[in-house]
C-alpha cells in the first residue's frame, strides 16, 4: 500500500505500487504507473503517460512527462518509460515523446542517475547505468548507450548518439556522434583516448582495453579515412564484442563521429 501525504495531489486512478511514498505537494496525474518502493519527494511533478519501475526516487522540483518542447507536437498521446533504480534529482526534467519522430516515447533505462537540472528531451533514449551530471541537456532523439557518462553542463545536438562506456568531459558541445569506450573533451569536441578507468571499474581486462586502444589508433592516428580504418580493423582484429560494437556504431553514424585530438579529421565516413 502506498503512503501518500495528505498535502499531496494524486489522481485516484494513478497506479502506485507497494511501499510507494509520496511527499507533501507532490503532484501525480491519472495515467501514471509507479513501481514498488519508489519515493516521490515533496514538490515533484509527474504528468500523464509516465510509467516508472521499482526503487526509483524523484527529488523536489523534478518534472516528468511534460509535453514535448517541439512545435511538431499536436497533443497526441505519447509516453515516458523509466526503468528500475533510477534517481531523478532536483529540478530535472524528462519530456514525453512525439509521434512525428516515429517513436512516441522517451526512455530511461535501469540504474540511471540524472543529477540536478538535467533535461532529457522528447524521444531520447538513455540506456542502463548512465550518469548525466548536473545541467546536462540532451536534445530530441538523442541516444545515450549503456554505461555512458556526460559531464556537467554538456549539451547534445538533436539526433546525437553517445556510445556505450563513453565519458564526455564537462562543458562539452556534442554535435557529432561519440563512439563507444572513448574519452572526449575540448572545443570542438575531440577524441582524447580510451575510457581506461571506467572500463577497468567494469571488469574489462588489460587485453580488452589494449585492443580497444589499438583500434582507435587506427581510426584516429593512422592517416586513413574512417571507412578504410574500419576495413583494417575488421580484417586485422579477431571478432569480439568490442570490435563489433565499434564497427557497427561508426558505420551506422549519420552525423559522423567526433574528430581526432589536434587534427583536422572530421570523423566522417568517406
Amino acid at each position: 500500500m502506498a503512503n501518500i501525504h495528505p498535502l499531496a495531489t494524486v489522481h485516484p486512478n494513478a497506479k502506485l505500487g507497494e511501499n510507494v511514498e509520496v511527499g507533501p505537494y507532490a503532484y501525480i496525474e491519472e495515467f501514471v504507473e509507479i513501481g514498488d518502493n519508489c519515493k516521490i519527494l515533496p514538490h515533484a511533478t509527474i504528468f500523464n503517460y509516465v510509467k516508472m519501475g521499482k526503487n526509483c526516487c524523484v527529488f523536489p522540483g523534478a518534472v516528468i512527462g511534460a509535453v514535448p518542447q517541439d512545435l511538431k507536437f499536436d497533443g497526441e498521446i505519447t509516453y515516458v518509460e523509466i526503468g528500475d533504480n533510477v534517481n531523478i534529482r532536483e529540478c530535472a526534467t524528462i519530456n514525453r515523446g512525439t509521434k512525428a519522430s516515429g517513436k512516441g516515447v522517451t526512455k530511461i533505462g535501469n540504474n540511471v542517475l540524472l543529477m540536478s537540472y538535467t533535461h532529457v528531451a522528447h524521444d531520447c533514449t538513455v540506456g542502463n547505468n548512465c550518469i548525466l551530471v548536473s545541467y546536462v541537456g540532451i536534445a530530441g532523439e538523442t541516444e545515450v548507450a549503456d554505461w555512458a557518462t556526460l559531464g556537467g553542463n554538456t549539451v547534445a545536438h538533436q539526433f546525437s548518439k553517445i556510445g556505450k562506456h563513453a565519458f564526455v568531459g564537462g562543458g562539452s558541445k556534442i554535435n557529432k556522434d561519440v563512439p563507444p569506450y572513448v574519452l572526449c573533451g575540448r572545443d570542438p569536441l575531440s577524441y582524447a583516448g580510451v575510457n581506461i578507468v571506467g572500463l577497468r571499474r567494469r571488469g574489462f581486462t588489460s587485453d580488452q582495453i589494449r585492443s580497444i586502444k589499438d583500434m582507435y589508433d587506427i581510426i584516429y592516428s593512422s592517416g586513413t579515412n574512417v571507412s578504410d580504418a574500419l576495413a583494417k580493423i575488421e580484417l586485422g582484429f579477431p571478432e569480439s564484442e568490442e570490435r563489433d560494437t565499434i564497427i557497427e556504431f561508426i558505420r551506422n553514424s549519420k552525423r559522423g563521429i567526433i574528430r581526432g585530438a589536434g587534427s583536422d579529421t572530421k570523423g566522417t565516413i568517406d
